[in-house]
């Protein structure tokens, strides 16, 4: 397919160039990092989902104060974000170790641009450009 698309581009009249990639011992320390990361963020929504007051087998379910229940609700939903952002890293982080297998990590998913450098000291799951990224948030 890569060499259909090189076929066509010389006939346009394009530079046909090599795909550009961060050399692997820059993005091997970046790997583990990531891996780790991992680890921790499974623990985390493990702990998070534990400490989720809907699932204490003592609670009273049919006499209980009003100001009791407000306050499982309100631990219940607070469980329940934080579950959510952490499956979502969770995500974006295997997203990055995947990018990095093939090795496409630091390449806009979108726009095939190499992302900045400092966007992925901050940001190493990154998958998206500043600009592609500014795009999609302004579309939401």
């Amino acid at each position: 397919m890569a060499d259909k698309k090189a076929s066509k581009a010389k006939k346009i009249g394009k530079v046909v160039t090599a795909p550009v990639r961060y050399p692997a011992k820059l993005v091997v320390p970046v790997a583990y990092f990531l891996n780790d990361q991992l680890k921790y963020l499974k623990k985390r929504k493990k702990d998070v989902e534990d400490s989720d007051p809907f699932k204490n087998v003592d609670r009273i379910l049919d006499n209980a104060a009003p100001d009791a229940d407000a306050e499982e609700q309100f631990g219940h939903a607070k469980s329940k974000a934080l579950v959510n952002n952490l499956e979502r890293k969770i995500i974006q982080t295997r997203r990055a170790l995947a990018r990095i297998k093939i090795g496409k990590y630091g390449i806009c998913e979108s726009c095939g641009e190499m992302i900045d450098t400092d966007r992925l000291m901050i940001y190493p799951e990154a998958t998206l450009c500043v600009k592609c990224e500014s795009k999609k948030e302004k579309s939401k």
